[in-house]
């Protein structure tokens, strides 16, 4: 066999090393996260609710979710565990909130360009009907017009 029918079985093999290689660097990072956890820490679970580590044992933990309320957890359960500063940011608000980007408003009246003369959204007085009733007659022609049918129009419901 040539050099050249056996470079893509190579070629695999690497890849799936390389692939294999991540994944497991990733989950040994993952563990020994999981190690770092001392009664005190604040963290995430994978479910995304935010705790504070009571006591740590072999393979689960004892997190306090809110005063008073206690749950165990499996330690693979834990998503993240989180710095003091950011548990407290995220779960109790503290700190100030840094952003650029401008606060949106409540109401998006603020957002459109809002010219000085308003639009009469109320009725119309019998005066004003009378004045644009041509007007109304010319549209309805023109709408007839539109209904005409073509070729291979139907009116079938």
């Amino acid at each position: 066999m040539s050099i050249v029918t056996l470079l893509p079985f190579i070629v695999l093999i690497g890849a799936m090393f390389l692939m294999t290689r991540s994944a497991k660097k990733k989950q040994q990072q993952a563990v020994e996260m999981r190690n770092q956890m001392q009664p005190g820490t604040g963290l995430r679970t994978i479910g995304g609710m935010y705790a504070t580590v009571k006591e740590v044992g072999e393979d689960t933990v004892l997190l306090e979710v809110a005063p008073g309320v206690h749950a165990v957890y499996a330690k693979n359960a834990v998503g993240a565990v989180l710095d003091d500063d950011e548990y407290n940011r995220i779960v109790h608000g503290d700190g100030d909130l840094k952003s650029d980007t401008p606060v949106v408003p409540d109401d998006a009246s603020s957002l459109t360009e809002t010219d000085d003369a308003k639009i009469d959204l109320g009725k119309k007085d019998a005066a004003d009907e009378v004045e644009t009733a041509p007007e109304a007659e010319d549209a309805k022609a023109e709408d007839a017009k539109a209904d005409d049918k073509t070729d291979g129009d139907t009116d079938a419901k």
